[in-house]
C-alpha cells in the first residue's frame, strides 16, 4: 500500500514495533507533543551498558514498567503522521508551558535572514525559564537589531507569546559536531558563564568563543 508523507513528517513506525508516545502520567497521547516510547521489546534492543547496569535502566527502563523511553519528543497528528521534536532531555519549562528547543529553533531559521539557530533556556526569577536564542545570519545579511527583532517576531508568530525571547544574540558560527550537531550544552554552558566540558567532539572550536554571556 502507498501511502503519502507530509512536510517534517516520518510516516509511521517500522513494521512490527511497537511504538508509542506518552503523557507525562504514561497514557498514550495523540494530537499533542509528548515522550517517544517502545511498550515491547524487539531484536535489536540495546542489554546494557558495558559495567553500567544501573544507569542503563535509570536512561531507558525506570520511567514506567517494561516501557522503553528513547528520550525523543514526539507526536502523531489526527491523520497518523508521526513527528519528531528534538531530545525530551533538552525541554525547556517556560511558564508552565513544556517546548523542545528544536520548535524553537525551526521558527527562527524560518526567517529568510537567518541559517542556523540554537534556542536554550535560561533562569528566569518569574517563569522559572526563559528562551535565548543565538542564531547565524546568512551570508551578506547585517547583524541589525532590525533582524534581532524580527527574529523574536518569527518566533512569537510561530508559537506564541509566551514563547517570545529574552535574548536573541546574532553570531557568525555556532559549535557543532563532525556531523553537523549543534552543541546546544556548549551553547548554554557560556551563556551563563560556566565551563562548557568536553569539547574535543567540535569540528569548530573557535565558534565557543562567539558566544557572548548574558546577563540574567
Amino acid at each position: 500500500m502507498l501511502q503519502g508523507i507530509k512536510p517534517t513528517s516520518l510516516g509511521g513506525p517500522a513494521l512490527g514495533m511497537a511504538i508509542d508516545v506518552y503523557d507525562q502520567e504514561g497514557n498514550p497521547l495523540r494530537g499533542e507533543v509528548g515522550e517517544l516510547v517502545c511498550s515491547k521489546a524487539w531484536p535489536g534492543v540495546t542489554r546494557g551498558f558495558w559495567g553500567k547496569d544501573d544507569r542503563y535502566l535509570d536512561t531507558y527502563w525506570n520511567r514506567w514498567p517494561d516501557i522503553w523511553v528513547h528520550g525523543d519528543w514526539a507526536s502523531v497528528d489526527e491523520d497518523g503522521f508521526w513527528y519528531l521534536h528534538g531530545r525530551s532531555d533538552d525541554t525547556l519549562s517556560i511558564a508552565g508551558k513544556r517546548i523542545g528547543p528544536a520548535e524553537i529553533e525551526s521558527a527562527a531559521v524560518a526567517h529568510p535572514g537567518v541559517v542556523m539557530a540554537a534556542a536554550i533556556g535560561v533562569p528566569h526569577p518569574v517563569k522559572g525559564e526563559a528562551i535565548a536564542i543565538y542564531a547565524v545570519p546568512t551570508a551578506g545579511t547585517d547583524h541589525s537589531p532590525e533582524l534581532v527583532k524580527a527574529i523574536s517576531g518569527q518566533v512569537v508568530d510561530h508559537l506564541g507569546k509566551a514563547f517570545r525571547p529574552m535574548a536573541v544574540e546574532l553570531v557568525d558560527d555556532l559549535p557543532r559536531t563532525r556531523s553537523a550537531k549543534i552543541m546546544r550544552r556548549v551553547v548554554r554552558a557560556r551563556a551563563l558563564g560556566q565551563e562548557p566540558g568536553d569539547l574535543t567532539s567540535l569540528e569548530n572550536p573557535a565558534a565557543v568563543d562567539a558566544i557572548n554571556r548574558l546577563k540574567v
